[in-house]
Order: structure tokens, then sequence, then C-alpha cells
């Protein structure tokens, strides 16, 4: 179905596709056929549904006088295991039934056979009489006309938090205008968005997850109908995005997260924390850094001496709960240590590393390197590899270690101690070797001593 050019200024609701709609509406019913006679071998999570150890010809010739019918039977050959045989398209379909607390044959799992026959039976009608029309649903995605594809601007960045004199980068001040944006949906939200407005270009990739959707639900990519009884496609944790399985493969890596979907700070993903609040780097980091740095780095063993771990946990809620808010001056928190305490919890919860899984592997290649030349231009080629929101996170903390440093007579703080602290919490193996964790600890080390001493030149 054709859409009409429209003014990206002037948003339009998209034409939601009715086929597949009209298509799950004329599927067959469920019909259950129930056995006359009591089986003393029926589990008690089937009902009268089950017939007991019965052949497949018998199975057909009950089932072969109405569409939909249905029963359940005991395997012949595989006694112990259970078979839901369904009449559809003139002929019985046999599938292995399984049950662990629910009902499954795939990958859905139903809370009874009645939910699981009625969503087979939908699923089955659909995608024989529309197979081919499902195969071409992503060619002219309404995604490009209303959705990120075309209108890809993010909100403005916010207004930038007091900056210390030693830490001068922090984000641009710009306008700032969220309160209509939030009431918006996920699409006309991005079709409301002006070009002006412009916030660092990260790149996010969705976070989709399997969803179940109560009442009729169209995909925002395809526009078509998501059709089945539960779990009809997959819903992104941080924007809010719905569509088909199969769309979400195809779907660009262009997620701008929203403050309804992510509720947490610290263990929530960087790049999702950044482009929801339309920061530069995540405020945990900004705010400690210049609370830190204020009130200066003269503190002896600073970020080598712990905090009381209660008072830390403290300032992580209050940081989930309150956000850039949060008050975290001396008045709050007069130890310096559990600021800083909470800056590395912040980096040791992250479910992505600030040096990231998949660059991670590079960078302990790196610290393996002899030769000063050779190892910064490693460096700089494996600081290629990580994100651009990790990348400038990742500058902003080595100036900041960097300046540390300079405190070393005052703090015994020197650049290769700040590796030993930091190397465990910006970078973690892959996996859970322990093994290859505890030797790769020199090499992380190294990596972040290279990064503080050389950051002039690598960032």
């Amino acid at each position: 179905m054709a859409l009409n050019v429209f003014d990206h200024d002037e948003y339009r609701p998209p034409v939601w596709k009715s086929y597949l709609y009209q298509l799950q509406q004329e599927a067959p019913h469920p019909r259950r056929l129930t056995c006359t006679c009591e089986v003393e071998t029926r589990p008690k999570y089937y009902g009268r549904e089950y017939h007991g150890m019965i052949s497949r010809e018998e199975a057909d010739q009950s089932l072969s006088q109405a569409e939909g019918s249905y029963l359940i039977r005991e395997s012949q050959r595989q006694p112990g295991t259970y078979t839901l045989a369904l009449r559809f398209g003139n002929q019985t379909r046999n599938f292995r039934l399984y049950h662990d607390g629910k009902h499954f044959v795939g990958e859905k799992r139903f809370e009874s056979i009645h939910d699981l026959v009625t969503d087979g039976l939908i699923t089955l009608y659909i995608e024989t009489k529309a197979a081919e029309y499902i195969a071409k649903m992503t060619i002219n995605p309404i995604y490009e006309h209303v959705g990120y594809t075309t209108l890809n601007q993010e909100p403005t960045l916010k207004k930038p938090l007091p900056q210390s004199p030693e830490a001068p980068d922090g984000p641009v001040p710009v306008k700032e205008d969220r309160n209509a944006e939030e009431r918006l949906t996920s699409l006309v939200r991005r079709a409301t968005l002006r070009e002006s407005d412009l916030a660092p270009k990260y790149e996010k990739i969705h976070n989709f997850k399997v969803h179940t959707f109560r009442g009729p639900h169209w995909c925002e990519y395809c526009a078509n109908f998501m059709w089945g009884l539960i779990a009809q496609g997959v819903k992104c944790a941080d924007c809010g995005l719905n569509v088909h399985k199969q769309c979400s493969k195809v779907v660009p890596n262009d997620c701008q997260p929203d403050l309804r979907h992510v509720k947490k700070v610290y263990s929530c993903d960087l790049t999702t924390l950044v482009k929801v609040h339309n920061t530069k780097r995540p405020m945990v980091v900004d705010m400690c850094i210049q609370e830190i740095e204020a009130r200066g780095l003269q503190s002896e063993g600073l970020y080598r001496i712990s905090g009381f771990s209660e008072l830390i946990e403290d300032v992580k809620l209050h940081f989930d709960r309150d956000g850039e808010k949060a008050d975290i001056s001396s008045n709050a928190y007069e130890d310096l240590n559990i600021i800083t305490g909470a800056l590395k919890l912040y980096f040791r919860e992250l479910p992505i590393p600030l040096i990231t899984y998949d660059a991670y592997p590079h960078f302990v290649e790196t610290g393996k390197i002899t030769d000063t030349e050779k190892r910064l231009e490693s460096l700089h080629e494996a600081l290629k590899l990580l994100p651009p929101a990790h990348c400038e996170t990742l500058r902003y903390l080595m100036g900041h270690l960097k300046r540390v440093t300079e405190y070393e007579k005052d703090n015994l703080m020197t650049s290769e101690n700040l590796g030993i602290v930091f190397g465990p919490t910006l970078m973690r193996a892959p996996g859970l070797d322990a093994m290859m964790a505890l030797n790769d600890i020199r090499y992380q080390r190294l990596v972040i001593e290279t990064l503080i001493r050389n950051e002039d030149v690598l960032f």
C-alpha cells in the first residue's frame, strides 16, 4: 500500500495494513476431541483431549471430521512422550508436545492446550495463505517514511553541569524541550524532532525482547498486523519500538531510548544512558569527576582507598532515583573516597564494560607489545573498535586520571598505581574464564597505564 509523501515537520499517521488482521479473523477455531473413556495413564496437566496410546492412523481417522479439531496421544514408538495431533488443511499434523509448567511445541509457551492450539491454527493459516506476502513485508516499510530512517534527528543536549576549571570539555549548552516530546509514541516522537536540535550521533542497536501484546497491534516497521495469541513480536526495552521478530533483523541500529523505558542509571548500558539523557557522557562520570576535582586531587590514596560500601551504595541509589539531581556534594558525603568508590562501582556494573568485550582481545594484545611506539600505534587502532560513547567516556576519564598523576607527590597515585586500580574495572574478559582473567591482569594494567600517560596523543 502506497504512502503519501509529506513534509517532515508535519506528522501524519501511518496507514496500517489490515490484510493479516483479516486472515487472523478467518483462521479455523480449535475443536477439542474428547475421549469418551477414562484413561488411567493421563498426565495431570492434560484434560479429556488426552486419548492415551493410540496410533497415528487412529488419530487421523478421529480428527477427519472437522478443521481445527485436535487431540493428544502418547507415542507408541516412544512411551512417555506425547504428541499433539491437529487437523489443518485437510490433513492431520503431528507435533511433539512438551510441558515444563507450561505447554509448548516450539518457542512459545502457553498456560493451556486450548491457547496453544488457537495460536497454532492462526499461525498455520496466515503462513499458508500469505507466505509470499509475509516474505515481502519488509520491502516497503513505513519505518522509512515516518520512523527513524528518514527523521533520525535526536533531542537537544542537556544543559551542562557546572564545570571545574580543570575539566573544561563538558556538554555544550543548548535549548531543552522534552515535555511535549515525552507524551508522544515512539514513531510520532521521532517525526517531531527538528534538524537544528541534533545531539551527538551515537549509534545504538535496539534492545528487542519477545513481547505479548494485549489487543490488536501493528508492526511499526512494516505496518502489518502482528498475528498470534501471545508473543506476537518483539519490543525494544529502551525505546518501545514494536515490530515483528523477522522485521527486527532489518531495523537500523538507531534506537533512541525513552525515559519511560529506561529506569536506572547504574547497570544501564552506557550508550543507552547517554542517548536517553542526551549527554556526551554518563552523568555519573561527569558529576563524580567534577566533584572530585573541585575538592582537590591531593588526597592520599585517591581511588586506591575505599569508602564505606554502605554509603557508596547510597550514592548509587540517589543516582538511580534522582539522576542528575543527585546530591554528591561534601555536605552529603564528606569522605571523598565515597565519590571515587561510586565512580568505580558505576564502571564495574556496566553490562558491557567501558572497554567492550568485542574490543577486549585487541587491547590485551596491545598490552603485550614491548616496543613503546608500536604499542601506541596498536592502541590507537584498538580505540577505533569502541562505540563512540564508550570512546568519549574513556577519553574524559583518562584526561582526569592524567590530572590525578600531576599530584602524585601528594596523593601517591602514579599512572602505574591507577592502572592497577582501573585495569580490572574498565576491562573484563569475555565469558567467565577465571584463568584468562587472572593471566590478563598484568596487561590490563599496562593498557590503562599507557592510556593515562599518552591520553593527549591517543585521543
